[in-house]
């Protein structure tokens, strides 16, 4: 029979000196290398843990300076926002204070010439002629069937009878007749060698008579019927005249 040779397995281990160097007895310790790796590793957790402990430690201090650092600039800008506002609102008080000077001098000499300068301006101001016939000749809706032209010397419009004819502006009746063609012709004499003429083809209520002094707007014509033709003229010293070259034709 063979005989089987025995192995022995030698346990690694580390052995640490400790020699004092006070001449005292020298220590040796046997450390197996479970126990050494062991060791070691925990070391290294340590160190990894300070390290963290450390490296979190600064990130807290950094951003505690930098809340310290904004929290100082704006604070900068609060204090430099105040002092504008201060300097702003001292301008006010100076603008005003200018401003109620200014009113104090300037009103004395309103209330001495306020009416003077009123009375002055109402001289000054001319006073609308009414005598010349610038009055549309009709107050209600009408319409333009044909303008004033060299052939037709007068400007023809079609009323309704929500309105009546009345007078361009003052003077004196001079006609109210009648002929073949129109139903109602009514002539005014006004100042500065202006006449006007209203000539009617359709029945309608006469208001006036000759001899009769107007002003601008009394009625002269009562229309009766809807779709009445109403042909009226002015005369400049005995000649005709376009109406739109004297008054704003508004119908």
């Amino acid at each position: 029979m063979k005989r089987q040779k025995q192995r022995h397995k030698h346990k690694e281990s580390f052995s640490v000196l400790l020699i004092p160097n006070t001449g005292g007895k020298s220590r040796q310790f046997h450390v197996s290398r479970f126990s050494f790796r062991l060791g070691v590793g925990v070391l290294g957790v340590i160190l990894l843990a300070v390290a963290g402990a450390a490296a979190w430690t600064g990130f807290q201090f950094t951003r505690q300076e930098n809340v310290r650092r904004q929290m100082t600039q704006q604070k900068e800008t609060i204090e430099t926002l105040e002092a504008q506002m201060q300097a702003l609102e001292q301008e006010k008080g100076t603008l005003l204070a200018e401003l109620e000077t200014m009113q104090n001098e300037t009103v004395p000499d309103a209330e001495n010439t306020g009416e003077e300068g009123t009375e002055a301006e109402t001289e000054s101001a001319p006073e609308k002629d009414t005598s010349v016939p610038r009055r549309y000749p009709y107050t209600g809706i009408s319409t333009v069937l044909s303008d004033y032209s060299a052939e037709q010397p007068y400007l023809s419009l079609n009323t309704n009878l929500d309105g009546n004819v009345v007078a361009t502006g003052d003077g004196m009746v001079v006609t109210v007749e009648s002929d073949d063609t129109y139903a109602h012709i009514i002539e005014v004499e006004h100042n500065n060698g202006y006449k006007s003429r209203y000539m009617c083809r359709q029945e309608a209520q006469t208001q006036i008579q000759a001899g009769a002094q107007v002003q601008a707007g009394d009625i002269l014509l009562t229309v009766l019927t809807d779709d009445t033709q109403l042909d009226y003229q002015i005369l400049f010293e005995e000649e005709a005249i376009d109406p739109l070259t004297v008054f704003e034709a508004k119908g």
